[in-house]
């Protein structure tokens, strides 16, 4: 094998995951050669291209779990990194808002998780205060989260690996090459990929929607599965941009995992409304008829897909009706702002997120992370994850000097 295709570690993913990874390694051992591995022709095509944006405070997650651990370090983090580096963003602040009586008690819950994560500034406000916030939106109370805000996630992708190249000049991002599988050696690795062959010591796998197959690949007896959950998102048309100022959120229901549709003042200025949340039938598709023969197949044979959707028949079903109705999708938009008119919303972006789930249909809860001495493989890695993303870098680096025994 060529002397140039052999490489200390190899990362294969180049989202904001795979790239947080290889700058936390490299900054602690900057004579290592390292080489990332992306499928695409650019970094943070999939998930990381395709959120809503947003810098999340760490209000929702149990605390003491992983989630609110990294979301609330990786968030410090990550805006001091893009002050440092110029990435665009604003700390612009949230406003979680209750409409009904109904979601008090949850509404507290948030408010107390959030205390007990470190969340800085959070408040009680009453309707009155939130109509100062947001003067368009309906509500009886809600919480100020003063830490909230947007970001370039791609922008801060593409820095990250900027900054990987500057410190080591060895180290390579391999664009436009999918890994098809890896062969162990005794003390070494070869990834095979759709172009080259690469020799690696040790592998660190950040495959989002892929994570699973991945791992199974590499011989590793996985009982959950990645099924994927397509968003759509509407924008609002610019007669229409001033009812936002920030970024509004529902009270989430308790008994799914999503954050509910919610408005987004983006980098750009655009608002963003949604996402939904409809099993998609391809991973990587983000159109609403978007079907892959193995993605579907993998995901209706497996029995924790059944049990989800028994679960969560009436979920699942308003959220394929809203997938494919402007009307019910504007419906939802006016629980918090009532005065929004069909002609106020236009379609916009999707995207698809990887949810780890259990044969039993339950969601994978917090990030996993799991590896040996010859590979790491980040497993589950949903939102937070981009705001966590230098968090869990540190995470997989302390993993990979314990496993890898990198001194």
């Amino acid at each position: 094998m060529k002397l140039e295709n052999s490489f200390d570690i190899g990362i294969v993913g180049g989202g904001i995951i795979g790239l947080a990874t290889a700058y936390k390694i490299q900054l602690k051992y900057p004579d290592l050669k390292l080489v990332l591995i992306e499928k695409e022709s650019e970094l943070a095509a999939h998930q990381t291209g395709h959120n809503s944006g947003v810098i999340h405070s760490g209000l929702y997650y149990k605390p003491g779990s992983a989630k609110a651990r990294n979301c609330v370090s990786g968030r410090r983090q990550l805006v001091e990194f893009a002050k440092s580096y110029n990435v665009n963003h604003d700390v612009c602040g949230k406003v979680v808002v209750a409409v009904d009586d109904e979601e008090l008690p949850h509404l507290d819950h948030i408010y107390e998780n959030g205390k007990a994560n470190g969340t800085e500034g959070i408040a009680k406000i009453s309707g009155n205060q939130v109509r100062d916030i947001e003067p368009y939106v309906n509500s009886i109370g809600g919480i100020w989260v003063p830490c909230t805000g947007i970001i370039d996630f791609i922008g801060i992708t593409n820095k990250l690996a900027e900054l990987l190249t500057t410190m080591q000049p060895k180290s390579k991002i391999i664009l436009g090459e999918e890994v098809l599988t890896v062969h162990h050696n005794s003390e070494t690795s070869i990834i095979v990929t759709s172009k080259n062959n690469y020799l690696v010591n040790q592998i660190i796998y950040c495959g989002g929607l892929q994570s699973d197959r991945l791992a199974i690949k590499d011989g590793f007896h996985l009982r959950e599965r990645i099924v994927g959950f397509r968003g759509d998102y509407y924008n609002l048309t610019e007669s229409a941009k001033n009812k936002v100022k920030n970024l509004i959120y529902p009270v989430p229901n308790p008994a799914f995992p999503f954050l509910g549709v919610h408005f987004t003042r983006m980098v750009d200025g655009d608002v963003e409304c949604g996402p939904n949340a409809v099993l998609t039938f391809k991973r990587e598709g983000y159109g609403k008829t978007d079907f892959n023969m193995k993605d579907a197949y993998d995901a209706l044979s497996y029995s924790g897909t059944w049990k989800l959707l028994y679960n969560h028949t009436g979920f699942a079903i308003n959220e394929y009706r809203r997938a494919f109705s402007k009307k019910r999708f504007l419906k939802t938009l006016q629980r918090l702002i009532p005065s929004l008119k069909l002609e106020d919303i236009e379609p916009g972006r999707s995207g698809v997120r990887a949810m780890l789930l259990r044969a039993d249909g339950a969601m994978e809860d917090d990030f996993k992370i799991i590896g040996n001495q010859r590979c790491i493989h980040v497993l589950n890695a949903p939102s937070p994850a981009a705001t966590a993303c230098l968090a869990i870098g540190d995470r997989i680096r302390d993993m990979a000097s314990t496993y890898f025994n990198l001194g």
